[in-house]
């Protein structure tokens, strides 16, 4: 298990570590996820499986956007098997922020309807470890943390469905900059389910206006990947104090004739963990998602 080089928290890290002890690595500052794909070639940015071997040899710990075009990306949780049936009921009365594409058996860390040789443990670019509610920090593979009983949650990823904006012609200024996308805690929040409650955390992409009526239109297909924005306009109304200090990722300009058009997010399982202190769970970092052999286009739900 390789250990992540020391580099300054964001806000909401902090916030989130608050009260944990020593770290097993430590979660990378704003600008770890615009190291790009200087390592990988073009088959390795292009083709899934390609890009999951040198996600597994250490090649690329960045975030995934924009590769593999075409695929399906995914959230990670991981939990124990005793608080899965409570996690799973929260994803299913949230399916906006927990659209659900796939969930393992107990032990087994294969998700073969994704992809044949797909490997939980060491096939994201970098996890989030968390102790009690408390990120302890990110770490590059599971495979010393791994126990018989983990059961692995694949939810949607609004990267599916910055494809079909992409192909409508939508530009993506956090795509074209190589950044991760820019989410943010909002006071809207979740439907609880046992232990799990929290905020709903959304990502941010600005538009003018008619590109946002159209991705409304567009992302309306994709219903298992988010699906319509959930609010734009004012970030105030959802409890968002300052879009240039997103909760995670990157932050993006909004320039003069743009509106804000935010879309639930994956990484609000991550916010519910704060308040289901499991004694041990894994998330994906961030931006960093499993990578699918399925293609985007299976998603769409017309």
């Amino acid at each position: 298990m390789r250990k992540r080089p020391v580099q300054a928290p964001s806000r909401a890290d902090a916030r989130a570590d608050s009260g944990a002890g020593p770290g097993i690595g430590t979660v990378p500052g704003p600008d770890a996820g615009r190291v790009a794909c200087a390592t990988l070639s073009a088959v390795e940015v292009a083709d899934p499986r390609a890009l999951r071997r040198a996600i597994r040899a250490g090649r690329h710990r960045a975030h995934t956007v924009g590769l593999a075009p075409g695929r399906v990306q995914g959230n990670l949780v991981i939990l124990p098997q005793a608080l899965a049936a409570d996690f799973l009921r929260f994803c299913l009365r949230n399916p906006k922020p927990c659209p659900v594409l796939a969930v393992t058996e107990p032990g087994d860390p294969r998700v073969p309807e994704l992809g044949e040789d797909l490997d939980l443990r060491t096939d994201v670019p970098r996890y989030r470890v968390w102790r009690g509610g408390a990120l302890q920090g990110e770490v590059d593979d599971l495979r010393t943390l791994w126990r018989d009983d983990f059961v692995g949650f694949v939810l949607g990823c609004s990267f599916s469905f910055e494809q079909a904006l992409l192909e409508d012609g939508i530009p993506l200024r956090h795509v074209s900059q190589g950044r991760n996308v820019a989410m943010y805690r909002t006071t809207i929040p979740t439907a609880p389910a046992g232990p799990f409650a929290g905020p709903l955390v959304v990502s941010m992409r600005p538009m003018t206006p008619a590109h946002a009526i159209r991705a409304i239109q567009v992302t309306s297909r994709f219903p298992s990947v988010h699906g319509a924005p959930v609010h734009f306009g004012d970030p105030a109304a959802i409890g968002i104090a300052d879009l240039g200090r997103p909760d995670y990722g990157d932050p993006v300009d909004v320039l003069p004739g743009e509106v804000p058009v935010f879309w639930a997010c994956g990484v609000t399982p991550q916010a519910a963990l704060l308040a289901a202190r499991p004694e041990i769970c894994m998330t994906h970092a961030p931006g960093c998602m499993l990578v699918s052999d399925r293609f985007n286009t299976e998603l769409a739900a017309f």
